[in-house]
């Protein structure tokens, strides 16, 4: 005697978009954002808090920002 798999369907995610409040960017998110109207980008998040960027040499040329000298 046989036994048949029962086949799993595959979940699907849900996907969530939103707009930054600053910038206009567009992005996707999988969770549901609980108040998606404070939500940021990076870019405008780094622009607001300058003193916390910590992002490497590298990635500030990349981007085009000014890399201050030390």
């Amino acid at each position: 005697m046989k036994m048949r798999r029962q086949r799993r369907h595959r979940r699907e995610k849900q996907t969530f978009e939103y707009e930054c409040s600053l910038t206009g960017e567009r992005y996707k998110l999988t969770a549901r954002a609980p108040q998606p109207k404070e939500l940021l980008s990076v870019a405008a998040y780094y622009e607001l808090n300058p003193d916390k960027d910590d992002r490497p040499a590298v990635i500030k040329k990349k981007l085009g920002l000014e890399i201050p000298e030390n």
